[in-house]
């Protein structure tokens, strides 16, 4: 079966590839809030933020590279705990102010110790079925 035109348009669209030139730093301060995603389970394992440095760190050296808000420093994600986070893929999201990290975690991913860090629920009053 042929490809309809729109098929083939939204194929072409996945297909781009940027640069960190084309990211959008600007709209957030500088720094863009990155997503680490198991790449096998697709579980999301932490948020973190990146400046321009970090993220061409991480394309370089194909480990997850941040900028620490705390410290005002770039650090290499398991560097001291040894829970290194290697990277699969990098994806940017439509707006180009957004990044995943689709990682191979070694370790927790967690400073708690736990696995990912969305571990916690928000209470609502309802709930989906």
């Amino acid at each position: 079966m042929a490809k309809t035109e729109t098929e083939t348009e939204m194929a072409e669209v996945t297909k781009s590839k940027l640069s960190v030139e084309d990211l959008d730093f600007e709209k957030q301060g500088g720094l863009l809030p990155v997503i680490a995603q198991d790449a096998v389970s697709g579980a999301v394992l932490m948020l973190a933020y990146a400046n321009p440095d970090a993220v061409k760190r991480t394309q370089e050296s194909g480990f997850a590279h941040y900028w620490s808000r705390s410290r005002n420093a770039i650090w290499k994600k398991g560097e001291s705990s040894g829970h290194l986070q290697k990277i699969v893929e990098v994806l940017v999201d439509c707006d180009e102010d957004t990044l995943l990290y689709k990682v191979h975690q070694t370790g927790a991913a967690c400073h708690t110790g736990a696995p990912t860090c969305f571990f916690r629920e928000l209470t609502t009053k309802t709930r989906a079925k």
